[in-house]
């Protein structure tokens, strides 16, 4: 499984919508318009297409960002420095 951060900047409000909706279906939210995945390569061409289908390239503008190993292992947050579960660092019961 691969990380990637996804930023973007969308000029309408219904397509920036859409594009959030889309990302959240892989991911998720960090920041309003950042989102992180935790995703396979299969499933990241998958979502590169679907929003292919959304944004219009004259006006919108999305960076995708890898995040090698070492990487993802040096990041780190600023604020909010209270939550306990990040992505991908979720809390799992086995009961």
């Amino acid at each position: 499984m691969t990380r990637f951060v996804v930023c973007y900047d969308i000029a309408n409000d219904r397509r920036r919508r859409e594009i959030a909706a889309c990302l959240d279906g892989y991911g998720d939210r960090i920041q309003e318009s950042v989102f992180e995945l935790a995703i396979d390569s299969a499933l990241m061409e998958s979502c590169l297409a679907e929003i292919s289908t959304l944004i219009d390239r004259s006006e919108d503008n999305i960076a995708i960002y890898r995040l090698c190993g070492s990487c993802e292992r040096e990041r780190s947050y600023l604020g909010m420095g209270e939550v306990a579960d990040r992505v991908g660092e979720e809390t799992v019961f086995i009961v």
